[in-house]
């Protein structure tokens, strides 16, 4: 295989693009040998819907498209980060009883580390904000 391998699909701001990145992603992953029913399969496509639906609606109107970003290292290492305009950082918000979101980053951010990944937040050149997830590709399992 390549030491490198990319995938980026630019889509509108509009709720109906999450979907479509979730697809695009679990399409590339199965591309590059992950198969769907995996654990880190289901968490990657729970990732990229978290943090596209973020940059739908925390944007406020201001990033009228976000872009998935995959990139697959050496088969070692996979980066997937989505970005957008909008030249605010995510913020975690504070726990409350009725509140009922909020709490995308942190759900991001465990099923990372569940991968033995992380999150990382980096600014743009143009004033927009990366979120991404680093995590360690599987190894393939031999049948």
């Amino acid at each position: 295989m390549a030491d490198q391998q990319e995938s980026t699909v630019t889509l509108p701001s509009d709720p109906a693009s999450v979907s479509r990145a979730r697809r695009h992603v679990a399409r590339v992953l199965a591309e590059w040998g992950l198969p769907e029913a995996t654990d880190t399969a289901d968490a990657l496509r729970l990732i990229v819907s978290e943090l596209t639906t973020n940059a739908v609606q925390h944007t406020f109107g201001q990033s009228p498209t976000f872009t998935v970003d995959l990139r697959l290292d050496r088969d070692a290492v996979l980066h997937l980060g989505v970005t957008d305009s909008h030249p605010r950082r995510p913020q975690r918000l504070p726990a409350a009883v009725r509140q009922d979101n909020g709490r995308g980053l942190v759900i991001v951010r465990a099923l990372a580390k569940e991968c033995g990944g992380r999150l990382t937040v980096r600014p743009t050149p143009d004033g927009g904000k990366t979120v991404a997830v680093t995590v360690p590709w599987p190894a393939p399992t031999l049948a």
